[in-house]
């Protein structure tokens, strides 16, 4: 071997450290097949918003989650998103910024939810074109809350009851959930210790009509590059 091709030998052996630290950085890869090329974003931990989580909580940025979702959907490679979500929710208007870009986007997507999907990342599971959840995965669903200082006056509660209702709105829309039984859930006394809401597990947020399937990433996956083959014929 000649000296000219050691330098794209060693091009080669590092190349998977790059990848490596690009998931690492943005929590998210894409992957190339013979049935398409799939973008894998990971919404993990909480959701960040307006506000910097603390040092010790893992979190995804929405304003790294934005324009990763605008170069998949312009993207002339990726045919695919699939949406992996291990959430304990965090700031709505991210998290519902997010959710909706996902459902207003063109190209395929595919969510599967592992571990949790609470609060906000309710949202973020129904906006993909068909979800799927893990058996053992839960989903909680709870009004709208703060924490800290709030100013004490009805035009405040009212702002939470319009928020909620845009919640409920969205996840109505993309899902086959009733938003009466939402709102029956979301306000529940009894089945939480420290809270009021409900907390689903995976059988039963596919029979309220949350999720679309029970089923794992070998589902999720087939189901994406089964969107994407008929999307191309």
């Amino acid at each position: 071997m000649t000296e000219q091709n050691r330098p794209d030998e060693a091009d080669v052996n590092t190349q998977p450290e790059v990848k490596a630290e690009d998931i690492e950085r943005s929590g998210s890869i894409t992957t190339h097949g013979k049935r398409g090329s799939i973008h894998a974003l990971i919404i993990a931990g909480q959701v960040e918003g307006h506000y910097a989580a603390s040092p010790d909580t893992k979190s995804t940025k929405y304003e790294q989650c934005i324009p990763t979702l605008v170069a998949v959907e312009e993207s002339d490679e990726i045919e695919g998103l699939l949406l992996l979500l291990n959430t304990v929710g965090g700031d709505v208007e991210a998290g519902l910024a997010i959710a909706e870009l996902i459902s207003g986007m063109k190209k395929p997507t595919v969510s599967l939810v592992l571990g949790g999907g609470h609060s906000i990342g309710v949202p973020l599971a129904v906006s993909a074109n068909k979800s799927f959840i893990v058996p053992s995965a839960t989903m909680t669903l709870h009004p709208v809350r703060m924490n800290g200082l709030v100013i004490g006056v009805p035009q405040t509660f009212a702002t939470f009851a319009k928020m909620q209702d845009r919640i409920i709105d969205f996840i109505v829309r993309n899902s086959r959930a009733k938003a009466d039984k939402l709102k029956e859930l979301m306000t529940r006394t009894d089945e939480m210790t420290t809270d009021i809401g409900t907390v689903v597990d995976g059988n039963e947020a596919v029979e309220l009509g949350l999720i679309d399937a029970v089923g794992g990433l070998g589902e999720a996956l087939a189901a994406l590059k089964e969107m994407i083959a008929r999307r191309k014929g």
